[in-house]
């Protein structure tokens, strides 16, 4: 209770964001002993986890099969931010299944939905969709990228739909995703145009935080090794491919490409990544499932990758010390006061109680 209280009271004193964790010291004899402990406190959070997962044709098929639906919301559990690549339904309603459950699911906070319009030349159209955690990041900006208007002409069959954070916790305070689903046989051609997709990214919102993710399939007979060579977010040594090319993202038993990638821009993003923390999840291993199991959820594992948390910690003047002392001074005796009144009130019950009885 009094540290739950203590953080209220320094969120609101000291204007550190309600999400952050407070590390109190001091055990608890000690703080009841000396509340002044309280005082000395490390503001920290977990570093943020970010996602793709090409889920393979997300649909009502998916969200019907309760296995497959609750390995789902397992995998996106992970995650403060995720999107959803090949969703594919045109009702929406597995969408908002989706939701429901992974809400549920998740009682201590709340997923928060943005979803494309549904894109592709033909009938078959896919959409991408984003799914994060409203207490850790603020949507900022969204922006439905086309290309029909560039020099280079139609080149993406699913033109990226990008999204601007404010991150709440992390070193970096400004984010950029632009996700990525390439048609196979013109993977080369949208990749390269990638380049262009940043720069503009760049123009618009001054900001060149920019992580591009998704499934790229760039690898075996899509794209070869001469090829990505001429590819400008590949060639561009301030690109940095987070993903290692003997790395394998898929779920099939049938090959071990690396289709699915994440790749950052500049130095600051690169320094914001947390080392290591690049890779594709096995969730097969993890959840110890079969290969019919696996293959039911995704022929994809998700690619991930962690940004460092920013570290703080606050040593107030004088004044902001003696007023959150005061502050927590007011509350135990609200947490007193409320006592006593319990205890008059099941005083009142047994007397009433006693009354009835005599009259009787």
């Amino acid at each position: 209770m009094v540290e739950a209280l203590t953080r209220h009271i320094w969120s609101k004193v000291l204007g550190f964001p309600s999400t952050r964790s407070v590390h109190v010291r001091g055990t608890t004899s000690e703080r009841a002993k000396n509340p002044i402990l309280l005082l000395s406190l490390d503001f920290s959070a977990a570093a943020m986890k970010i996602a793709a997962f090409n889920v393979q044709k997300f649909g009502k098929n998916k969200v019907s099969d309760p296995d497959v639906l609750k390995i789902l919301v397992k995998i996106v559990s992970r995650y403060d931010i995720i999107v959803i690549l090949e969703v594919v339904d045109i009702s929406g309603e597995s969408v908002k299944v989706f939701m429901e459950t992974l809400n549920k699911s998740n009682r201590k906070h709340h997923y928060t939905l943005k979803i494309s319009s549904r894109l592709g030349r033909t009938r078959y159209k896919e959409q991408f969709m984003f799914l994060y955690r409203d207490d850790l990041v603020d949507l900022v900006g969204s922006h439905q990228f086309d290309d029909e208007g560039t020099e280079s002409g139609d080149v993406f069959a699913r033109d990226p739909y990008i999204l601007r954070f404010r991150c709440l916790n992390t070193v970096l305070k400004d984010l950029v995703l632009i996700p990525v689903h390439t048609k196979p046989e013109d993977s080369e051609k949208e990749l390269d145009e990638l380049y262009d997709v940043f720069l503009h990214v760049k123009k618009k919102w001054r900001t060149d935080n920019v992580m591009i993710l998704g499934d790229f399939n760039a690898d075996g007979a899509y794209v070869s090794q001469k090829e990505m060579k001429g590819i400008r977010i590949r060639s561009d040594p301030s690109f940095h491919w987070l993903i290692g090319d003997e790395v394998d993202t898929t779920a099939s038993t049938g090959n071990d490409h690396t289709y699915d990638r994440i790749v950052v821009y500049g130095d600051d993003m690169l320094h914001a990544v947390v080392p290591d923390s690049a890779k594709p999840f096995n969730f097969q291993t993890a959840y110890r499932l079969s290969d019919e199991q696996t293959l039911n959820v995704s022929d994809h594992y998700p690619v991930e990758v962690e940004l460092r948390a920013a570290e703080q910690q606050y040593d107030g003047p004088a004044a902001a010390c003696e007023e959150a002392l005061l502050e927590l001074k007011r509350g135990n005796l609200l947490l007193e006061r409320e006592k006593l009144n319990l205890e008059i009130q099941v005083l009142r019950m047994k007397m009433e109680k006693r009354k009835r009885g005599d009259d009787v």
